[in-house]
């Protein structure tokens, strides 16, 4: 139809300006970078919340465009600031989501039995936060280190007695930390991968640390649920990779590392836990499931450019339809506020051009938020008892991947008539 014509006609404009020249290869495999996925527009980083006495000043911001690898497959972002200014002060503490807590436990007491883990072993784990993982390793006795790169996260995780070292992990830091007596047998790296820009030189820090019969497991948000759920709010400044299990099973091999297992989560909409070993280590196959995630990635065509063009143009429409609720709602006089103040919550404002004349305030539990300001839209944000003292129409929730914790914590809404909505993959309203 006519609209997806204007799409294909701005998404030709957009290769046509990336074939010139284009200024960074790919991070994975070097080869040039021409095309195109979905460009977002220019964005503040989405951590970056704003004090509320500084709400005068300006913000910078930067190209939030997703290109994917024409070689090695890889979908990415182009690298526009440095690791050091995203995460050496950091807003996101793990510990305030009771669901993910949960997770985290669960994962270790599976790993503990499974890998037969004791007083005499050793887990790290990269990215650790606040210590939210760990501890559960810890209070069964058997000995942590984290590495956590933001210094006000990881004073947090001491003071809790979980041992952190502050450093972005790379080859660098993990020759020190093996040098120090801290070789793993198990290494967890939880929704990181995606993180770091120069993931090959992330990678070679494993097989570093790794004892030789060491397990490393690897979380991150499915690419294909990316795609096929049309999350394009988890594309930010953060994710400077988004992952599919073919292209991270190349990059692990680059490095003497071998996918053994995964595991199909349904954590930040979607993600594979991804296992891995030395290339070579005795009796070590790879299990069905492996195959079975990499035939269904070759089906949905991640390995050819259609998947990603279509995923462009169903982007556009998530953002008309979503327009299309709130511009209603204005006009009706219903009233709107958020809840959460994730970053994925901050692309896809960002991107819809929504601000506080459509969204009056959002409330987050984390009290490192509360106080502050949404960056780019300058959206304020509240303790959760906003919600009840205002009485809203509707409630936005903008971590949508925890719909279910978030609408059994603010049941209370329905006292007032009042309601939930999720964007994606299409406006919800329940």
């Amino acid at each position: 139809g006519p609209a997806r014509g204007a799409v294909e006609f701005r998404q030709s404009a957009v290769e046509a300006l990336v074939n010139v020249a284009h200024p960074q290869p790919c991070r994975a495999c070097g080869a040039p970078l021409v095309e195109s996925v979905v460009d977002l527009g220019a964005q503040p980083l989405a951590n970056a919340m704003i004090p509320a006495d500084s709400a005068d000043r300006m913000e910078p911001t930067y190209p939030l465009h997703a290109f994917v690898c024409s070689s090695c497959r890889l979908m990415q972002l182009v690298d526009y600031e440095t690791p050091q200014a995203i995460f050496s002060d950091y807003t996101y503490f793990s510990s305030y989501s009771e669901s993910w807590l949960d997770h985290a436990r669960r994962y270790c007491e599976a790993m503990a039995g499974r890998l037969d883990l004791g007083p005499v072993s050793k887990v790290v784990e990269i990215a650790s936060n606040d210590g939210y993982l760990l501890r559960w390793f810890a209070e069964a006795g058997i000995p942590v280190l984290g590495v956590e790169p933001a210094a006000n996260v990881a004073a947090v995780a001491r003071e809790r007695g979980i041992p952190t070292e502050v450093a972005f992990f790379g080859r660098a830091t993990a020759e020190r930390l093996k040098e120090a007596g801290h070789a793993a047998d198990l290494m967890v790296a939880n929704n990181v991968l995606a993180h770091v820009p120069d993931i090959n030189d992330f990678l070679a820090g494993f097989s570093v640390l790794l004892k030789p019969q060491g397990v490393a497991t690897f979380e991150f948000p499915h690419v294909l649920n990316l795609i096929e759920q049309v999350q394009f709010d988890t594309i930010y400044h953060e994710h400077f990779s988004y992952l599919s299990l073919a292209v991270v099973s190349g990059l692990l091999r680059r490095h003497g590392l071998q996918v053994f297992d995964v595991e199909a989560l349904p954590t930040h909409g979607g993600s594979l836990r991804v296992f891995a070993r030395r290339v070579g280590v005795a009796g070590e196959t790879a299990s069905a499931a492996c195959a079975a995630h990499l035939a269904r990635e070759e089906a949905a065509g991640l390995g050819g450019p259609e998947a990603y063009r279509d995923f462009g143009r169903r982007v556009v429409d998530v953002k008309a339809n979503l327009l299309d609720f709130l511009v209603q709602a204005h006009r009706a006089g219903r009233t709107v506020a958020g809840y959460g103040a994730p970053a994925k919550g901050n692309t896809l404002l960002n991107y819809c051009g929504i601000g506080p004349e459509f969204v009056a305030y959002t409330v987050d539990r984390s009290p490192h938020k509360q106080g502050r300001l949404l960056p780019g839209t300058r959206i304020p944000v509240h303790a959760p008892e906003r919600i009840f003292e205002t009485r809203p129409d509707y409630v936005l929730i903008l971590p949508w991947n925890l719909r279910e914790e978030i609408a059994a914590q603010m049941a209370g809404i329905r006292a007032w008539g009042g309601r939930f909505v999720v964007p994606l993959p299409q406006v919800e309203v329940f």
